[in-house]
């Protein structure tokens, strides 16, 4: 009996078994059971947010970049010429002067005394010189009669020979006097800005000093150095055959723009240990926007590309095959869009090849894309650099 139950009971198993197999390999849709326990299809991806700017045609200038640094066209360090007391001082010290303008006085009083004494030695010989003209005339008259003789006739002409040479050394010493008078008298030998103050009233100053009395810089206009790179030079040269190139001088980081002027200069070498090329751009500078020995970054205009394809340069990727930029499709998907670009400057990258004008492009939030996802596009509020 026991025996007659085991195998119905095993052949309960095996039917059971059997009907399990039957339904997994029938069609799911008649065996509800098999179907409920079934993984649920995946659903779609989400779109992803992206910011959505457009290929543009215009005009782009193209500039090239620098770190350089302000120059004065003169800066003078004002020396006295002349040996004396300094009676005062008649700056103040940060000040503008123009030139000409009184900066300080040296104690005349010795060089008024030099000029009167030369003068006085040269109306003593000038009235020697008159004598001696009176005496050589009468020694003419006297010799043609033959009453005097030869000799003396040559010693009278040689005296007023060289009385008229002393006078001639008279009239210099009174020039040397009248100039040393005038160098008491410390004038700005150009218009500009003063410094520090070298030398206090009352100090005796020399000539032969070191130190000078005050340096001035010339504020206006102002020149920026500047370097590039010597690959540069062809278009600095074109440029430059065209006429002034526009320059620009920003505050560090190219944060605001300080000033506009024309390049005027290209050194004529090239620096071996740089690779680099020096420049020189002049700014009129009427606002005092630069100051002399400042750093600023300094671009000037080489060229106009007229009517380029342009982009963002921040939609530009690059990749193991070359640059390339996601370009949306109708519907709003993305392709992978392979483009040669040609320039790349103030926030635009010029497009030679790969894209169309009006040409739908993302510019941020590629970092998530890849060929063929839907993207949720929102307008850029900036496509292009200026």
């Amino acid at each position: 009996m026991k025996r007659q139950l085991k195998i119905l009971l095993a052949g309960s198993i095996d039917v059971g078994m059997g009907i399990v197999w039957y339904g997994l390999t029938r069609d799911r849709g008649a065996w509800p059971l098999v179907v409920a326990a079934s993984p649920a299809a995946p659903a779609s991806a989400p779109a992803v947010p992206v910011t959505v700017g457009r290929a543009e045609t215009r005009d782009v200038p193209i500039w090239l970049s620098g770190i350089g640094s302000v120059q004065p066209l003169n800066a003078v360090t004002v020396k006295v010429r002349v040996d004396g007391q300094l009676d005062r001082v008649a700056f103040t010290e940060g000040e503008d002067v123009h030139k000409g303008d009184v900066l300080a006085q040296i104690d005349p009083r010795s060089f008024r005394a030099q000029l009167k004494q030369a003068q006085a030695n040269k109306a003593k010989d000038e009235a020697q010189l008159a004598n001696a003209r009176l005496d050589l005339e009468r020694s003419t008259r006297l010799e043609a009669r033959g009453v005097a003789s030869k000799q003396n006739l040559d010693t009278q002409r040689a005296q007023v020979a060289a009385l008229e040479a002393a006078i001639e050394a008279d009239q210099a010493a009174i020039e040397m006097a009248q100039l040393q008078l005038e160098f008491s008298t410390i004038t700005a030998p150009l218009s500009g800005r003063t410094g520090l103050r070298l030398v206090d009233p009352g100090t005796v100053v020399h000539a032969s000093d070191a130190n000078g009395l005050v340096t001035i810089t010339q504020m206006q206009p102002l020149a920026v150095l500047f370097t590039v790179s010597q690959d540069e030079l062809p278009d600095v040269l074109a440029a430059m055959a065209r006429g002034d190139p526009v320059a620009v001088a920003y505050s560090r980081g190219e944060e605001r723009a300080l000033a506009t002027g024309r390049l005027v200069f290209v050194d004529s070498q090239v620096d071996q240990g740089t690779g680099h090329l020096k420049l020189k751009a002049l700014f009129d500078n009427s606002d005092r926007a630069l100051w002399p020995g400042e750093f600023v970054d300094a671009r000037v205009q080489v060229a106009i590309v007229k009517a380029a394809t342009t982009v963002p340069a921040k939609a530009i990727e690059r990749g193991q095959d070359g640059t390339y930029v996601f370009r949306i499709k109708p519907d709003d998907t993305v392709e992978i869009c392979p483009v040669t670009v040609g320039h790349v400057g103030e926030g635009t990258a010029i497009i030679a090849h790969g894209l169309a004008p009006d040409d739908r492009i993302v510019v941020d939030g590629q970092y998530r894309l890849q060929s063929g996802a839907r993207v949720a596009l929102r307008e850029a509020t900036a496509v292009s650099g200026s």
